[in-house]
């Protein structure tokens, strides 16, 4: 079942020196400031560690757009498009599939997948053309493609990147194989670490993403679908779940309130929609 929302200079609050983890990431020479073309990417990650998010916080997604954050809550995620917060800021980039606006940029792309007939293969329940991660040289051209992106949320001051749609393969009709996803996963973790950013894998409860090197989980329903065990053996308290529903809200704070940040919202993940923390 597909559980996912919508997609909807900076001054980083410090974190604690356990909480910055060094990835083996190779530093490059030079700052943020002065960038010049062609090397702003390089410029973002130089001398920057890769921090995940803080366990012991609170935390909001905000993929329907910006709202108000709360004094209490550190970790936020918005759309690569949106501000950060400057507090630990995960940027959201679709690294599977097309966004539903962008529907000119990859509708005559060689890039997307394509049925018996050479029609695009469309995820029909968010309306988006699935990416043909099936051979190495498409898994490189999408990483170029979609580079820009994430480098872009490094130049704007975001600590992390979700990268959305891992699961993709389960809407392809048998054209995607699971290893392909695994494969393609982890060019696009590389891609975030060479930009300085942590990598966040998004559900597939089941799957350790810490294979191919993702540093942290975004996680939807775990505990309306009792899978936050699975997360959380993978990735200890660097889990970050947001439940759409009462009975798993109510699941997963009792499992795993104070353990890990947990956020209740609406499935819109609107800027005036429902939002609760655990007690």
């Amino acid at each position: 079942m597909v559980r996912r929302g919508p997609r909807g200079a900076r001054a980083l609050v410090a974190l604690p020196a356990a909480l910055v983890v060094l990835l083996g990431c190779s530093a490059q020479g030079g700052t943020d400031d002065g960038a010049e073309d062609g090397g702003a990417g390089d410029d973002a990650a130089a001398g920057r560690e890769v921090a995940l998010p803080p366990a012991d916080a609170r935390w909001d997604i905000q993929l329907g757009g910006p709202r108000d954050v709360p004094e209490d809550v550190s970790i936020v995620e918005r759309d690569r498009t949106a501000e950060p917060t400057g507090g630990y800021d995960i940027c959201y980039v679709n690294g599977f599939q097309g966004q539903p606006d962008e529907e000119e940029r990859w509708a005559d792309s060689e890039l997307i997948l394509r049925d018996d007939s050479g029609e695009p293969v469309i995820d029909e329940v968010w309306q988006e053309y699935i990416f043909d991660i099936t051979t190495p040289e498409n898994r490189e051209a999408l990483v170029d493609e979609l580079g820009p992106e994430i480098e872009g949320c490094a130049d704007d001051g975001f600590d992390a990147v979700e990268l959305d749609n891992l699961d993709s393969f389960s809407r392809s009709g048998g054209r995607i194989a699971e290893a392909d996803a695994d494969a393609y996963a982890e060019l696009l973790v590389d891609a975030a670490h060479e930009a300085g950013l942590a990598a966040g894998q998004k559900n597939r409860a089941g799957w350790d993403g810490t294979s191919v090197g993702y540093d942290f989980a975004v996680v939807e329903e775990c505990g309306a679908f009792s899978e936050c065990d699975a997360y959380v053996e993978a990735f200890g308290d660097h889990v970050l779940i947001v439940e759409y529903t009462e009975e798993g809200f109510e699941a997963a704070c009792d499992s795993l309130g104070g353990q890990v940040p947990i956020v209740f919202r609406d499935v819109e993940l609107a800027p005036d929609g429902e939002r609760e923390w655990c007690d």
